[in-house]
């Protein structure tokens, strides 16, 4: 880690702390937002968010990971690649890139060997969207810059389609229905993320089936905000199963929720791609655990509606 600090003059009184510490420090406005989110850059010792305004006088600490990543032979399934694009099929406990206390054993780390490229993010290259380290399934990596690009307008134009399959805690849900309400860092934590502020985001829900006070339900993605699904669920009263940050930790269990398609055109070549990942073992036992009948929906067809 590098340690950087400074004091916010009083020219700089008003501006928005993530502007100021992208500009302080050299370094792109998406990474400094990330420093303050893992809490690598604080106010006074203090946690703070990207929106808040400085007003003059305050001490701005930051600390900065060296620069640098290694490629390393971690097996990850691969279940398309050409020059262009990889997509994976991301293992749960696995984190998708670099950050505060994980510098290897990282999706980017598995992948790095295999030419993955694109965006400005040193620490993210073809990194167009995430998984949660809790959460299992498909992603797609771009390999160079006009594959990340046009992958990332491809997400902004809401044409690239995300379906999970999630368990939840509740019954009682509509048989369908849609979540359209901003998420954006918790204000009162920033290390977590909140429904009512933040960017737009629209989470799509179809009930599959409900037994032993639980729901199984396939979900759609409009927007791909952090921590989206699981804010989303718990802020309509039904956590994700096994969500120790939005719901309640179970021993024994991981987050019930797991990316099982992913359809979008080729950025190089326009031709429809569609994939499928089969729920993984252990969250099959874990809601067959709960009321068989649940083992029952697993084998229905990923529709992506």
């Amino acid at each position: 880690m590098v340690g950087e600090s400074f004091r916010v003059s009083p020219s700089e009184a008003g501006e928005r702390l993530d502007r100021l510490l992208a500009r302080r420090l050299g370094i792109s406005r998406s990474r400094a937002q990330r420093l303050l989110a893992e809490g690598l850059a604080r106010v006074g010792g203090e946690a703070a968010a990207p929106s808040l305004r400085v007003r003059g006088g305050e001490v701005v600490e930051a600390r900065l990971p060296e620069e640098g990543l290694e490629a390393e032979e971690i097996p990850v399934p691969i279940l398309f690649e050409d020059e262009h694009i990889a997509v994976v099929d991301k293992p749960a406990g696995m984190v998708v890139h670099p950050g505060a206390g994980n510098r290897s054993g990282t999706l980017v780390n598995a992948l790095l060997g295999r030419g993955i490229a694109g965006g400005e993010d040193p620490e993210r290259p073809g990194i167009v969207h995430r998984l949660d380290r809790d959460t299992s399934g498909l992603m797609v990596v771009a390999k160079g810059e006009p594959a990340y690009s046009r992958l990332v307008e491809m997400l902004a134009a809401r044409r690239v389609r995300r379906v999970y399959r999630a368990l939840v805690v509740g019954e009682g849900l509509p048989p369908s229905g849609t979540v359209d309400s901003p998420v954006g860092r918790d204000p009162e934590n920033p290390a977590l993320m909140a429904a009512g502020v933040g960017r737009p985001a629209v989470t799509h829900f179809e009930v599959l089936g409900e037994a032993a006070g639980h729901t199984m339900l396939r979900v759609r993605l409009e927007t791909g905000r952090t921590h989206q699904i699981r804010v989303h669920l718990s802020a309509i009263g039904y956590p994700v199963y096994a969500d120790p940050l939005y719901g309640r930790a179970v021993p024994g269990r991981r987050l019930w929720l797991h990316a099982e398609r992913l359809s979008f055109e080729h950025p190089a070549e326009g031709r429809p791609l569609d994939f499928f990942s089969p729920v993984p073992e252990e969250l099959r036992r874990a809601a067959a655990e709960l009321d068989a009948r649940f083992e029952e929906l697993l084998d229905g067809p990923a529709a992506l509606w």
